[in-house]
C-alpha cells in the first residue's frame, strides 16, 4: 500500500501533463471540463498565495516549470472549451455561469470588460513581469562571480565552514539558474495571453457562422449565445492566467525581501507614523472640497488613529529596549568581568601586580600604555606585522611588584620590577651600597636595582640604566618578536592582503584564493616570523608565492622559495663589516640530514637517529665556540635541508641564524669560520 502511494505521488505531475496533452485532441464531457476549470482556478490561487508567503525566491524554485505546466493545462482547457462551444453550445455550467455573471443582459458591456481584462494582463502585468525577469536574470548572472568570490574570501578568512560555503555556492548557482529560467518562462504567460485573444475571436466568429448556418439561429440569438459562452470561457481561463501573471511579477520583484510579503508590507508601510498622519490630513481636506464628508472623515480618522497607535507602540518598544539594555549593563557591571570577555583569548596580555599599577596609569612620570603603543608601531615597522592591541590589566594573584606576559592565554614570562628604582645593567662593581642585586628579566644578565639618586654614579661606572617601565616594555617587545609567528592569524593576514590590494591588486587576485588559500599564506608568513624574517616587503613575498605555488603547495617549500626572494633582506642584518662569518656543514652531515627527511600525509619531517643528532649538535656547538669573541657566526646549508637543520638546532641555539646558499647574493663576502663534521 505504501509503495503504491509512493509510486502514485512520484507519477502525479507526469500523469497530469499527459492528461493535459490528451485534452488537446480527445473530446471530454462538460462535467469533466467543469472539474478541470475549478482545479485550474484553485491552482492559480494556491500559486499566488504561495509567492506571498515564501521568505526567498529559492523557496519556490520550481515556479518556472510550474508556470509552463499550468500554461499547457490552461491551453488544453481553452481548446476543450472551444470544441464544446462550437459543437454543442454547451461547455458546462462553470463557463455559462461566468459568462452570464459578467455579460448579464448586455453583450457589448461583457465584451468590453473581457477586453479590458486581457489588456490589463497583456500590457501591464505580463509585460512588466517579463521585463523584470529579463533584468533580474542579467544582473544576477553578472553578480554571480562576485558573490562566489565573497564566499571564497569568507571561507579563507575562517568566517564560515566548508559545508556552509558549499551550500552558499549552490544557492548562488540555483539563484542564477532560477532567474534565467524565469526570463524564459515569462514568455509563456505572454504567449498564453495572445492565444487567449485569438481563441476568443475564433469562438465568436465561428459561433456566429455555426449558429446561423447549421443551427439556423437568428444573428441576434447566435451573437448572444456564443458571446456569452465565449466570454465565460475566456474569463474562466484568463482569470487564473491573470493570477499566475501576478504571481510571476511578485516572485521576480522580491529579490530584496527577507520575509513574507505580508510581513514586509506591514513592517515597511507602518514603520513611519508620519505617513499616516499626512494621509489623514489629505482625507480631511477632501471632506471640505465638496465630497460627501462621511467617508473621507471616517477614513481620515482611521488613518490618524493608526498613526497614533503605531507611534505609541514604537515609543513603548524603544523604552522596553532601553530598559532591557540598562538591566543587561547593570547585570554585567556587577560581575568582575563581562561574560563575553570570557570567550576566546586576547592575543597579547600584560598582567601586573598591585605595586606596578601606578606605571600603567601614568603616575611617576610614566605611562605604560603610551610606551606599548609606540612599541606596536616599532614592531610593525620592523617585522611588517600589525601587532594587535595589548590588554593590560591588574591581577591580584600576582605579588606586589610582579608582572606576567601571556600570548593567546599561555604564560610565557613572569618577572619582578621595582617601580621606585632603576635597573642598572653592565657594571661589574657599581660601588653603591643601596644597590640590590638581581638579573635582567629580558636576557638574564646580572644587574642591580638602584635608587634615583645613584643613577649618575651607575652610568659613570659604565652601566646602562633604565626605569622599571622600560624594563617591562623591553621584555614585552622581546617576547612579541620571539613569538610573532604565534600571534599572526588568518584575520591579520586578510587585513594585510586588503591593504596590499590597494597598491598591488594583480598579485593578490592571482594568488588568493586561486593558487593558495588564506591559511596557507598565513602559515608561510608564520614560518618567516618564526626566524624573525620581516614580512614588511609583502609584495615580493606574494609574487614569490605566486610563482612557486603553480608547482607546489607544500608550505615548507613555499617558505624556502620566499626566503630566496628575500635573500638580501635576510642576510643584511647578519653581515659584520660587510662580511658574513659562516659555519658550514660537511657533505657527510648534509647527506645524513637529507636521507633522514621523511614524507607523510601531515608533511615532511626530520627523522634523524638520536645519536647522530647529538653528535651533530655537539660538533656544531664546538664549531660555534671556536669563533673569535665579538663575531656572530651564521650557519650556511643547502636549500633543501636548511629548514630541517634549523628545526634541529633551535632548541639548543635558538638565536643561531641558518641560511641557505640560495639566499646569498653574489656580492656578499663569506668567511668560513668552521665546519660541522660527523
Amino acid at each position: 500500500m505504501m509503495r503504491a502511494r509512493t509510486i502514485l505521488r512520484d507519477a502525479f505531475v507526469p500523469m497530469a501533463a499527459v492528461v493535459a496533452i490528451l485534452m488537446l485532441v480527445v473530446p471530454v464531457p462538460p462535467w469533466v471540463l467543469d472539474f478541470f476549470l475549478l482545479i485550474n482556478i484553485a491552482l492559480a490561487i494556491a500559486v499566488l498565495v504561495s509567492t506571498m508567503f515564501i521568505n526567498q525566491v529559492l523557496d519556490l524554485s520550481v515556479f518556472p516549470s510550474l508556470l509552463l505546466l499550468t500554461t499547457l493545462f490552461r491551453l488544453a482547457l481553452e481548446v476543450t472549451a472551444t470544441r464544446l462551444i462550437l459543437l454543442q453550445a454547451n461547455p458546462g455550467s462553470v463557463i455559462e455561469t461566468f459568462g452570464r455573471l459578467v455579460v448579464g443582459n448586455n453583450v457589448v458591456v461583457g465584451v468590453i470588460i473581457f477586453v479590458i481584462l486581457i489588456v490589463i494582463q497583456f500590457m501591464v502585468i505580463t509585460r512588466g513581469a517579463e521585463r523584470v525577469s529579463e533584468v533580474a536574470a542579467r544582473f544576477t548572472l553578472d553578480a554571480m562571480p562576485g558573490k562566489q568570490m565573497a564566499v571564497d574570501a569568507e571561507l579563507n578568512a575562517g568566517l564560515i565552514k566548508e559545508g556552509e560555503a558549499r551550500q552558499r555556492r549552490q544557492d548562488i548557482e540555483r539563484e542564477a539558474d532560477f532567474y534565467g529560467a524565469m526570463d524564459g518562462a515569462s514568455k509563456f504567460v505572454r504567449g498564453d495571453a495572445i492565444a487567449g485573444i485569438i481563441i476568443v475571436v475564433v469562438n465568436i466568429v465561428g459561433g456566429l457562422i455555426i449558429g446561423m448556418a447549421e443551427r439556423h439561429l437568428s444573428i441576434g440569438t447566435a451573437m448572444s449565445t456564443y458571446t456569452i459562452l465565449t466570454v465565460g470561457e475566456g474569463l474562466t481561463t484568463q482569470i487564473p492566467a491573470l493570477l499566475l501573471s501576478t504571481a510571476t511579477g511578485i516572485l521576480v520583484t522580491r529579490s530584496g525581501s527577507t520575509g513574507t510579503l505580508n510581513r514586509d508590507v506591514l513592517a515597511q508601510l507602518t514603520a513611519m507614523p508620519r505617513v499616516l498622519y499626512i494621509v489623514a490630513i489629505v482625507l480631511f481636506l477632501l471632506a471640505f472640497l465638496g465630497l460627501k464628508p462621511l467617508v473621507p472623515l471616517l477614513l481620515g480618522g482611521m488613518a490618524f488613529w493608526g498613526g497614533w497607535r503605531i507611534e505609541h507602540r514604537q515609543k513603548i518598544q524603544k523604552a522596553e529596549a532601553a530598559l532591557a539594555q540598562q538591566v543587561k549593563t547593570d547585570d554585567l557591571n556587577k560581575r568582575p568581568e563581562a561574560a563575553l570577555n570570557l570567550i576566546g583569548m586576547d592575543s597579547i596580555e600584560l598582567e601586573v601586580g598591585v605595586g606596578v599599577v601606578p606605571l600603567v596609569g601614568g603616575q611617576a612620570g610614566h605611562d605604560l600604555r603610551e610606551r606599548i603603543a609606540a612599541l606596536r608601531r616599532q614592531i610593525t615597522a620592523e617585522l611588517g606585522l600589525v601587532i594587535p592591541p595589548v590588554r593590560v590589566r591588574d591581577n591580584i594573584e600576582l605579588s606586589l611588584n610582579q608582572y606576567r606576559i601571556r600570548i593567546r592565554g599561555a604564560e610565557l614570562a613572569t618577572a619582578e620590577v621595582r617601580p621606585d628604582r632603576f635597573l642598572a645593567m653592565g657594571g661589574q662593581d657599581l660601588g653603591i651600597e643601596t644597590a640590590v642585586p638581581t638579573s635582567d628579566p629580558v636576557f638574564g644578565l646580572p644587574a642591580f636595582w638602584i635608587r634615583e639618586d645613584s643613577r649618575d654614579r651607575a652610568e659613570l661606572a659604565g652601566a646602562t640604566v633604565i626605569d622599571a617601565g622600560s624594563v617591562m616594555v623591553t621584555h614585552l617587545a622581546e617576547i612579541v618578536r620571539k613569538h610573532a609567528y604565534e600571534i599572526i592569524g588568518r584575520q591579520d593576514v586578510k587585513t594585510l592582503l586588503d591593504h596590499i590590494r590597494q597598491t598591488h591588486p594583480v598579485v593578490v587576485q592571482e594568488l588568493v584564493p586561486d593558487l593558495l588559500s588564506l591559511g596557507e599564506v598565513q602559515r608561510v608568513l608564520a614560518n618567516l616570523l618564526r626566524e624573525r624574517v620581516s614580512i614588511r616587503d609583502l609584495p615580493t613575498i606574494l609574487e614569490a608565492l605566486a610563482d612557486k605555488a603553480r608547482t607546489s603547495r607544500d608550505v615548507e617549500v613555499l617558505t624556502e622559495s620566499v626566503r630566496q626572494a628575500l635573500g638580501r633582506h635576510i642576510t643584511k642584518p647578519l653581515l659584520q663589516q660587510g662580511t658574513l662569518y659562516a659555519v658550514v656543514l660537511s657533505p657527510e652531515v648534509e647527506a645524513e640530514i637529507r636521507s633522514s627527511i621523511e614524507q607523510s600525509d601531515a608533511g615532511n619531517y626530520l627523522n634523524l637517529d638520536p645519536a647522530k643528532a647529538q653528535t651533530i649538535l655537539a660538533n656544531l656547538r664546538d664549531a660555534v665556540g671556536r669563533v673569535p669573541q665579538g663575531v656572530t657566526p651564521t650557519v650556511i646549508a643547502s636549500p633543501f635541508i636548511r629548514l630541517y637543520f634549523k628545526r634541529l638546532t633551535e632548541r639548543l641555539l635558538r638565536d643561531l641564524a641558518v641560511v641557505s646558499y640560495a639566499e646569498l647574493s653574489p656580492e656578499i663576502a663569506v668567511k668560513t669560520m668552521g665546519v660541522v663534521q660527523l
